[in-house]
């Protein structure tokens, strides 16, 4: 696997995971009990942190990699290995 293939699995895993780490650790105004602004949403985060959705991501998307290249490397799933899925050859 070349650096350019092993940078752009990492990328692709790091945007899903911070997708998925957005909504974790995130409160509403009703919930810290802040009054809301005129025009703001009721759903708007009163305590949104980039950081820590950075950091959570990165912890995330490592993880994930790791096993995505050991599993690479290791071949302990392959193609052949899942039901119904035939590799031409």
């Amino acid at each position: 696997m070349n650096w350019y293939a092993i940078f752009a699995i990492y990328f692709l895993m790091w945007v899903i995971s911070a997708f998925i780490m957005l909504p974790f650790g995130i409160r509403t105004p009703n919930e810290t009990g802040e009054v809301l602004l005129k025009g703001q949403a009721d759903s708007a985060p009163s305590n949104f942190r980039p950081a820590v959705v950075v950091l959570r991501a990165t912890i995330l998307a490592t993880i994930l990699f790791g096993l995505y290249y050991a599993n690479y490397v290791q071949g302990w799933v392959t193609l052949d290995m899942l039901p119904g899925y035939r590799v031409a050859r």
